[in-house]
């Protein structure tokens, strides 16, 4: 839930730096590949879910990049306030065609005790290449279980990923992606009520393009990071229009020396849960990644990691190595 903004109850836990968070916070037990990371509360436990892209590492065959599809929806869900987690399966139910098809980095959005799930999808597994088709597909629940499929959405193009909505402050709502066809850049799109988009245009536009656009507000200022796959690009913004670069966070090439287990590597499409003044970003790391190449199992298998996010001097920053024990409470009414 990109951007989720929580206030404490009077006895909420606060964050401690007597304790470091877990590091790597989270493997998926099974397939190993968790990526893209979506945080929402679900008040029908009193917990907190992560639903992530449940990469299959441990394909025997893979042309290329196919490795990646076929991916179902990992859930992982924390009682502490995001410190702990534990597996609880994948999302069921989603399947709207037959056939072993594929499904990425999902957004979920609340609204009015309604869970809007936004998530790309490719039919089937494309073979060697990337598909030529991709879709953000939006889906509804009450419970996070068992969910309504509403079909696709029309965007700018056909091979569209990495949905991230928030809702406007006079009213509405804002979706970003990002659109492969115009140069892997982020676009958005505004609705009156989740259900109906209307796209507004290019956003952002970077050298190389990038992905995994997500939106939040912290401390007087919107913000936007994109995953440039060297790092998160950070821009922020007064207005939802105006982007004024703003920093880099989360860089890094394997290799490179970090304190935490599994934290190598640049931070790939991440969230960002935002709790008072306070926001923590989750995201995955490839710490065993040699190249653009995932070969084997080992190369491929990912890390869920969290750090703390801080603004110093208008710009976003973000200490990897020394990260306390989040302690995340539920969000407010």
């Amino acid at each position: 839930m990109a951007g989720t903004t929580s206030q404490h109850p009077e006895n909420a836990l606060i964050a401690t730096e007597l304790k470091s968070a877990p590091a790597p916070l989270y493997r998926d037990p099974l397939e190993d590949g968790a990526a893209d990371p979506v945080l929402v509360y679900n008040p029908h436990e009193q917990a907190w879910w992560m639903i992530y892209t449940n990469r299959p590492t441990t394909v025997r065959h893979a042309e290329g990049i196919s490795w990646l599809f076929g991916s179902r929806l990992g859930v992982a869900s924390s009682t502490d306030g995001c410190a702990t987690w534990r597996y609880r399966g994948t999302l069921e139910g989603l399947d709207f065609e037959w056939g072993h098809n594929t499904f990425w980095a999902p957004e979920i959005f609340e609204h009015n005790g309604i869970f809007h799930m936004y998530v790309s999808y490719i039919r089937g597994i494309p073979l060697g290449c990337a598909n030529d088709e991709m879709l953000i597909h939006h889906y509804t629940s009450k419970d996070l279980i068992a969910w309504d499929h509403h079909g696709p959405i029309a965007l700018s193009s056909n091979n569209v990923i990495d949905a991230c909505i928030i809702q406007l402050p006079e009213g509405g709502f804002r979706m970003w992606y990002k659109d492969h066809v115009h140069d892997s850049e982020t676009w958005a799109a505004d609705s009156d009520n989740l259900y109906d988009w209307t796209v507004r245009g290019r956003v952002l536009s970077t050298p190389g393009g990038h992905e995994g656009p997500n939106v939040f507000f912290l401390q007087g200022f919107y913000w936007l990071i994109v995953d440039s796959w060297s790092g998160q690009l950070a821009f922020h913004s007064l207005d939802l229009d105006h982007w004024e670069p703003a920093g880099k966070i989360l860089a890094g090439s394997v290799g490179d020396e970090h304190a935490r287990t599994d934290d190598e590597g640049p931070g790939l499409h991440a969230d960002v849960v935002v709790d008072g003044d306070e926001a923590w970003i989750f995201y995955f790391t490839h710490p065993e990644r040699t190249g653009k190449d995932h070969p084997t199992e080992r190369s491929r298998r990912s890390s869920i990691q969290v750090a703390r996010l801080d603004v110093e001097d208008g710009n976003l920053v973000c200490n990897r190595d020394r990260v306390p024990l989040p302690a995340i409470g539920a969000p407010g009414p």
